[in-house]
């Protein structure tokens, strides 16, 4: 192999470890079977949700997952495979990839990283199921609003009250 492949190689390795280290997550897919017209529309969901969704070899992911300090990917990085990062939220290519799996046969989640962690297909499965960011502060807000609303209900009634009994 000559020198130039072996550079051309090396920065190839190089970019996918700065992906890794700039991702909150990255999630491996096996999309052999998919059509054109469904990885296109695979794509465009994980597009606007703010994810990436790249094709690389094999050899260069489990290099570039090796100098990144991840270990334990070595089986996932087999046969026909896509990697969805995201560097904002680390639970969307795990909810978009799960659902799509869920409708399409073809496609099949292989494992990744979240938030610096290696998971298995199990834990982006769990992860998925979880409420986004924003559902789980709409869930604190409505909890937080609750007890406030019961509060000044019972101060108007009181103050009715008041104003029942000065009459």
């Amino acid at each position: 192999m000559s020198k130039e492949a072996i550079a051309v190689k090396a920065q190839a390795v190089d970019a996918v470890v700065e992906r890794f280290n700039a991702a909150t997550s990255a999630v491996v897919v096996d999309y052999r079977g998919l059509t054109v017209e469904e990885v296109t529309d695979l794509r465009k969901q994980l597009r606007e949700a703010g994810v990436s969704m790249s094709v690389i070899k094999n050899k260069i992911l489990t290099r570039a997952a090796d100098k990144a300090g991840y270990e334990g990917l070595e089986d996932v990085f087999a046969g026909p495979t896509a990697v969805a990062f995201s560097d904002e939220d680390a639970i969307a290519p795990a909810k978009i990839l799960k659902k799509f799996a869920d409708s399409h046969d073809a496609l099949s989640i292989k494992g990744g990283i979240i938030e610096d962690k290696v998971v298995s297909v199990d834990e982006i499965n769990t992860y998925a199921t979880m409420p986004s960011r924003e559902e789980l502060l709409s869930m604190l807000a409505s909890a937080l609003s609750d007890p406030m609303r019961k509060i000044a209900r019972a101060v108007k009634a009181v103050a009715d009250k008041g104003e029942g009994d000065a009459a």
